[in-house]
């Protein structure tokens, strides 16, 4: 079993400081496999701003995949933005705006979605794609494979169409090819959790679409601040959303939904079968009393 913590939209600089204190220990007492920040460390990607995003992710267990968002490209400082976008994101953060993790059970991909010429929406280009399927494609069938970007790939209900990242359907096509389970995304502050084959019609492929809110940000748009915790079992995957509760300063499990990977592509468990799914306390397997051919999905 794995499990990911999947932060963001920190956005330091404008933050809940009642928060992040209680994120860190919620994160660390998690224990997870990997912590994914899907983008947005910054406010308006100010060094003093960079620093404490960096000393937030020394907080946090190891191995980290983070990637950029559009706040992480600088604003104002209009030279920069062109001919340095994401300098300091490089010297605070990470050199690699595209950063992979694997072992014997995952796969997962980090893609900049951040662009200087806009200065909200994002896009994905062939060569990213590219390297996307050399990453994951080498992966086999067995390995949940996990994209994280920014921008979206998918929406919630009533939002702009223009929040998708940029040559969305190009890439999907391309990561179809390879069996990709999971796209985790921000930007948006809000939590979500769909299919991918609603939106994009490829035979034989369907992908869960997992959207966090903001974990620390004071723009939670009508949300508390929560972030993702993402078991993943072979045939399952959990997500469950863990929510601020200002009442007693601390993140508590919210929504949980259980998925079953079929022939049709991820089928959401009702509640009934999902209880018979139990993780041990110690967070290394999942236990089932319901048969692997449970049809009741």
């Amino acid at each position: 079993m794995r499990k990911i913590v999947h932060l963001s939209d920190l956005h330091f600089g404008r933050i809940d400081e009642s928060v992040v204190g209680s994120l860190a220990d919620a994160v660390r007492n998690l224990g997870p496999s990997l912590v994914v920040v899907s983008g947005d460390l910054t406010q308006r990607a100010r060094a003093r701003e960079f620093q404490e995003a960096r000393a937030f992710l020394d907080s946090l267990p190891k191995p980290q995949v983070v990637v950029p968002g559009n706040h992480d490209v600088p604003l104002w400082d209009v030279p920069a933005r062109f001919t340095r976008p994401l300098e300091k994101f490089r010297r605070y953060i990470s050199d690699d705006t595209e950063p992979f993790y694997e072992d014997e059970e995952m796969a997962v991909a980090g893609v900049n979605t951040a662009r200087s010429w806009t200065r909200k929406y994002g896009r994905v280009n062939e060569r990213q794609v590219a390297r996307l399927r050399e990453r994951l494609c080498a992966s086999g069938a067995e390995v949940f494979k996990v994209v994280v970007t920014h921008h979206p790939f998918d929406l919630p209900p009533g939002h702009d169409e223009r929040e998708i990242v940029g040559r969305a359907r190009m890439a999907m096509e391309a990561l179809a090819a390879c069996g990709t389970d999971i796209l985790l995304a921000g930007h948006l502050h809000v939590g979500h959790t769909g299919h991918t084959a609603e939106r994009y019609r490829i035979s034989g492929h369907s992908a869960l679409f997992v959207q966090a809110g903001t974990a620390t940000s004071t723009r939670g748009r009508g949300e508390a601040n929560s972030f993702n915790v993402i078991r993943l079992k072979r045939p399952h995957a959990q997500i469950e959303r863990r929510v601020w509760q200002p009442e007693t300063k601390s993140f508590r499990p919210g929504l949980a939904e259980t998925f079953r990977r079929t022939p049709e592509g991820w089928a959401r468990l009702t509640d009934e079968v999902a209880a018979g799914l139990t993780f041990d306390e110690e967070g290394t397997g999942l236990q089932s009393s319901v048969p692997a051919s449970a049809a009741d999905i």
